[in-house]
């Protein structure tokens, strides 16, 4: 029988170790605090935020609006030293970081123009947009920046959309975008065609809010009970973050581009038929 090598006994030990320090910190820690108030209560609060106003100029603040600001801020940055310092430096054959950047652009272009045709110039940037900034928001919350609260108590900044108040806003403007781009590019015929959606700047709010929010309330459950709060939060929170990150951004932007092209598609028929018969003519 073949005796494992030096460096899988070593692994082997440490991994032990490792198990058997959580085994005992669990032990010892069993029962000890940190449950100071209800479950029912931390739920509450990872969703609405009422107990952790920000002091900001005087004004009491949500964080999921600080996060907001904090994220967009780092976005228009980095969109203004790439467009600044990359771009023009942009070459045939491309590096790393350039093909990054072409293939995010060739993928949201690509599904506006399968979802929208020939106008899908605009609905490419915004989905474009709203997809880096969900997934960007998403991941925001692993940074785990804190701050401290006009009650003393100190929370780290939340996703922007795992509060309630950002989904509704993304999804309304997401619509808006529906609506009037149908009005512009298709008359009133589009701009009804997308107004007798009304349930879809509901739908886009709530599938977003609810997707983000049920990853941060199953970490928040983890992290209350003691016994599970060794590890396995990391594993969670971070798995939870990155599938939601990738799912809603994908969601979302199709979603935006597949309506806008329903509001336009009508428009684009009419043309195609007009010039269908004037040809056989």
């Amino acid at each position: 029988m073949k005796r494992p090598s030096k460096k899988t006994v070593i692994f082997l030990s440490f991994a032990a170790a490792v198990i058997a320090a959580l085994i005992v910190g669990i032990i010892l820690t069993d029962g000890m605090g940190g449950e100071k108030e209800s479950i029912n209560e931390v739920m509450r609060d990872a969703v609405l935020h009422e107990n952790d106003g920000i002091d900001i100029f005087g004004f009491t603040a949500n964080p999921g609006l600080i996060s907001a600001f904090v994220v967009t801020a780092v976005i228009l940055v980095f969109a203004v030293i790439v467009r600044i310092f990359v771009i023009p430096r942009f070459s045939h054959i491309p590096g790393k970081f350039q093909s990054v950047l072409e293939k995010a652009v060739e993928y949201f272009d690509g599904l506006a123009t399968v979802n929208a045709g020939k106008h899908s110039g605009f609905i490419g940037a915004y989905i474009f947009c709203a997809g880096a900034y969900i997934f960007i928001g998403t991941l925001f919350e692993l940074v785990g920046i804190p701050v401290q609260t006009v009650h003393g108590t100190t929370v780290c900044l939340p996703a922007p959309l795992s509060d309630i108040n950002g989904a509704i806003a993304l999804g309304g403007l997401s619509y808006l975008t529906i609506l009037f781009g149908g009005l512009f590019l298709n008359g009133f015929k589009g701009f009804f065609t997308a107004l007798k959606d009304f349930s879809l700047p509901i739908s886009m709010s709530f599938r977003l809010f609810g997707a983000l929010l049920s990853g941060a309330l199953v970490t928040e459950l983890i992290y209350y009970y003691t016994t599970l709060s060794f590890v396995l939060p990391v594993v969670v929170g971070v798995l939870f973050t990155l599938i939601h990150a990738v799912i809603q951004a994908y969601v979302l932007t199709m979603l935006a581009s597949m309506f806008f092209g329903e509001a336009t598609e009508k428009h684009e028929k009419i043309k195609d038929r007009t010039i269908m018969q004037q040809t056989a003519a």
